[in-house]
């Protein structure tokens, strides 16, 4: 039976915390009405998406070298099972907040000129009336965005780095 010490466990509950609150964000984006921070919101959930599917990714991987010889690791097949099933679930989970979001359902104000801007916004293409000023103002939050993934990344790197040392060990 996997210990609570299990790295892998602290891994997944990262990871399932990181799923709690993009859940949040998505059912604020479902329920917002403000275009503003409709797009915002569409940003968030988006890049915590990406996140997330390369946490798992990697979760997957550490999995992948446990199953080659389980008794090693001190676990069974059917504890591997688990663990892909679970890998499995959260990635179903954060592809279904994606497309939702990617294809603009779940708002109420939400027109196809909208959904067109949002889109244009989140691939970081140029609006032909916009101004530079304004597409200047998301870059600082972008930014933030991009900082605070690579230090997710980074933590997840140190604690993959960990269980893969625990799993060898």
């Amino acid at each position: 039976m996997p210990s609570a010490q299990d790295p892998f466990y602290v891994v997944k509950e990262d990871i399932q915390d990181s799923i709690d609150r993009l859940q949040s964000n998505f059912h604020q984006w479902e329920n917002t009405s403000d275009s503003g921070e409709h797009l915002n919101l569409s940003k968030e959930v988006l890049a915590a998406c990406g996140s997330i599917e390369w946490q798992v990714d990697e979760l997957d991987k550490a999995i992948s070298v446990a199953s080659r010889d389980p008794s090693w690791y001190g676990i069974d097949e059917v504890e591997i099972e688990n663990r892909r099933r679970w890998t499995s679930n959260a990635r179903t989970q954060v592809r279904t907040v994606k497309k939702t979001v990617e294809a603009g359902k779940g708002s109420n104000t939400a027109t196809h000129a909208s959904i067109n801007g949002m889109h244009r916004e989140l691939m970081r293409l140029p609006d032909s009336h916009q101004s530079t000023s304004k597409s200047n103002q998301y870059s600082a939050g972008d930014n933030d965005d991009f900082i605070e993934s690579e230090s997710d990344r980074q933590m997840l790197l140190i604690k993959c780095g960990i269980l893969c040392t625990c799993i060898q060990l």
